[in-house]
């Protein structure tokens, strides 16, 4: 497409939500930047920069979007609905309302949240209202300046491959600001064309979120010094809520984060994985010597979690480690309880700790490895429902801090996550036993194993073309009996290529590396984000050894760029 062209008719065209003053500003590495492409629709829906242009998330893409939505919605539904929510980022609320707009007018009933709410609530709604789709306005952990806009199905599961191209394909139909439809947004209220979602429906949801508890009738102390972080999300409201009708009320909540406020300005890089968003908890942490403290990412559908070590330090876990320890704490309670199903199942990604596998055959529990996406997991879900044996799942989680425990949502949920990682902590402390003690013991029954994952930035056109290249190159140079055979000295053995469509799975640019001593390498793209993704997996004697091959293992990796 020609971005100069682009750029002309938006300037013509663009006269809403302040977008024609943004676009005479511009200069023309930012005009190039802005229009070089359209915003790709994927099964993620959408996801970019908030700003003027086609390669930008504004009330124009978001329209036209919607538009191709609605469209294959009245293609497949005789009388289509969606349910919609949003979260606290910049513009959401704006882009939730242009989407209503839009789906009335194609005829297309719709139910919103009347506040922010949580992504897990979008896809319980969806289920429980028996809607066509679902939309979540969301960029997930993403900075300020991005947005995005989520798509699910009927079955509360993010789009399928095949759902997400033909959605494509109506979107493509569309012209960006001759073929949008669209209503006003109160007139379709009175109209009841668009529609409040009621508080009962939330209230199922915490019932079910309750119903996941594996206490059995245990008692537990529930009195552990708590504090919690929204980080200016979604979780505030509906975290404390379930936390303190499950009998927890010693909460001390991070002040400056508690409130929604889009540019998160104690916490650029609002993702409980990295340790600068749980920097302020810390402190909060180390002031009232809590038990333990966890945050929740903007749209409440990851949990981060620190606990005291033996010497009083707060250690961050992991999003496998949590995993690991969730699986195992659920497998035991399960199998003392006689409440394991027949044939039970955990599901997890294929760059999720590997050690889970070998927790779960221990407990008699069979394990499916999915592509990286909390959608692939939910996927699964929906696969066990068709065939009558939902209730064989027990647990789902990614290394992303991603956990899912009943089969109520389709997602991963942040409110189940905080409230059951709470019960378990509590269930421990009862008997005098850490998260981290647990932890320990768990490496010594089935070896230490070190996952970790590196990032790595390509902003723009030259960017994007530089992240083709490197997955060309690991492509046709990395491998068995390739240029490079090897990372730091360990010979790959094994090469599984996802792009071919591996093991039943869609099709992904994904490469996995199988190495020398149960280590692994994978290496793909994201498809939210303009970065290469490196996971790397070790498994050793200690942590101590773990680390020093890791790090020789990047530094190859790296080399191959």
């Amino acid at each position: 497409m020609d971005y100069k062209e682009e750029y002309h008719k938006w300037l013509g065209n663009a006269v809403e939500d302040g977008l024609g003053d943004v676009l005479k500003r511009m200069k023309e590495d930012e005009i190039e930047d802005a229009f070089y492409r359209n915003l790709s629709f994927g099964t993620g829906g959408l996801r970019g920069v908030i700003g003027a242009g086609t390669n930008r998330m504004n009330i124009y893409t978001v329209g036209k979007a919607t538009q191709g939505v609605a469209a294959y919605l009245q293609k497949n539904y005789s009388a289509p609905s969606v349910v919609i929510g949003y979260d606290s980022r910049i513009k959401s609320d704006t882009f939730a309302k242009m989407a209503a707009e839009v789906f009335a007018a194609n005829g297309v009933k719709v139910y919103i949240w009347k506040e922010l709410t949580p992504v897990p609530t979008v896809s319980f709604a969806v289920r429980y209202l028996k809607a066509s789709a679902g939309i979540m306005i969301t960029a997930s952990h993403n900075p300020s300046k991005y947005n995005g806009y989520k798509v699910y199905g009927e079955d509360g599961c993010q789009i399928t491959t095949e759902a997400a191209s033909k959605i494509q394909k109506e979107i493509d139909k569309a012209a960006i600001f001759d073929d949008v439809k669209r209503t006003d947004y109160k007139a379709a209220e009175a109209d009841g064309k668009v529609r409040y979602i009621s508080e009962e429906v939330l209230a199922a949801f915490f019932e079910e979120v309750k119903k996941q508890s594996v206490l059995y009738g245990e008692e537990i102390d529930k009195n552990a010094a708590i504090v919690y972080s929204p980080l200016n999300g979604t979780g505030y409201l509906p975290v404390t809520r379930i936390l303190k009708e499950m009998g927890y009320h010693n909460i001390t909540l991070v002040e400056e984060q508690r409130l929604p406020d889009g540019n998160f300005p104690t916490c650029p890089y609002p993702n409980p994985e990295i340790e600068e968003a749980m920097s302020l908890g810390m402190e909060y942490a180390r002031k009232i010597n809590a038990d333990i403290l966890f945050a929740t990412d903007p749209d409440c559908d990851r949990v981060g979690i620190a606990v005291k070590d033996k010497a009083g330090k707060y250690v961050l876990l992991s999003g496998n480690q949590t995993g690991i320890l969730l699986l195992d704490y659920i497998c035991s309670q399960r199998g003392k309880h006689h409440k394991m199903p027949a044939n039970p199942v955990m599901v997890k990604t294929i760059v999720t700790m590997d050690l889970a596998q070998r927790i779960a055959a221990a407990y008699g529990v069979r394990t499916v490895n999915v592509l990286t996406g909390f959608k692939f997991i939910g996927e699964q879900i929906g696969l066990l429902e068709k065939t009558g044996k939902e209730d064989s799942y027990i647990f789902g989680f990614e290394e992303s801090y991603g956990y899912l425990t009943g089969t109520y949502v389709r997602d991963k949920d942040g409110v189940n996550g905080a409230y059951m990682i709470c019960e378990m902590f509590s269930y421990y402390a009862s008997r005098g036993i850490s998260l981290l003690d647990k932890l320990e013991e768990l490496y010594e029954k089935y070896g230490y194993c070190l996952n970790t994952l590196h990032s790595y930035e390509f902003d723009g056109p030259a960017g994007f073309s530089r992240m083709q290249e490197i997955m060309k190159k690991f492509h046709n140079e990395v491998g068995v009996g390739k240029k490079i055979d090897s990372f730091a000295g360990k010979k790959i053995q094994i090469v599984q290529d996802y792009s071919q469509g591996l093991h039943g799975l869609p099709k992904s640019d994904v490469l996995k590396y199988l190495l020398d001593g149960n280590c692994s390498v994978v290496v793909r793209p994201s498809g939210t984000e303009p970065k290469m993704k490196v996971y790397v997996s070790v498994t050793e004697e200690n942590e101590e050894k773990a680390r020093k091959v890791e790090e020789e293992i990047v530094g190859g990796v790296e080399g191959s760029f």
